[in-house]
């Protein structure tokens, strides 16, 4: 089972965090902290896999991590976790984001957090996989835009000069415009 998802650039600040499991506040900062300092010592050609640190849980948890550009993925698991399966679902993660946010970089982890966290809900939830094929997730991602899109576009009446809400009077200062949001 996935304990935690870390999400990390290169100077440790983290850019996503998600436990399985539940820690105070505290204990989560420290795993963060002693995670990104035990992944940081490792040379670029030693193995993606090493013991967790001592406050998750030892030896029986593993730290299985890619190095990107400027970002760290890293995942806690427990000893059933396969590593190179879990690897290959990084993997899938890093592609799904990067189809999703064309290119993704870490400033598309900042401000798109709540598309990120949805889309690593629909790779894993509750620390087990849902899935791995990255044309289903993309599919799913495509379907809650469409939704999204279609609930805050305007409606025809609030599209008339002079109206706004369907029907509400127009309060002080209102210029004429409506007034719409988008979704990214």
């Amino acid at each position: 089972m996935i304990q935690a998802i870390m999400v990390f650039n290169n100077h440790g600040k983290p850019r996503l965090v998600r436990f399985y499991q539940r820690f105070p506040e505290e204990i989560q900062q420290q795993i963060v902290r002693e995670t990104f300092h035990l992944v940081l010592k490792r040379d670029d050609n030693i193995c993606n896999f090493l013991e967790s640190g001592s406050l998750i849980g030892g030896s029986d948890y593993k730290l299985i991590y890619r190095h990107y550009a400027t970002l760290y993925f890293v995942f806690c698991v427990d000893s059933s976790e396969s590593e190179l399966g879990i690897l290959d679902l990084i993997q899938v993660f890093v592609e799904t984001l990067d189809k999703c946010f064309e290119n993704v970089c870490e400033l598309d982890l900042i401000f798109h957090m709540d598309k990120v966290h949805y889309i690593l809900q629909e790779v894993v939830m509750g620390g087990m996989v849902l899935e791995t094929n990255m044309n289903e997730i993309v599919a799913q991602i495509e379907a809650q835009n469409r939704l999204e899109k279609s609930e805050v576009s305007p409606s025809p009446s609030s599209a008339l000069p002079g109206r706004r809400g369907g029907g509400d009077p127009p309060s002080h200062g209102y210029n004429g415009r409506t007034d719409s949001c988008s979704v990214i």
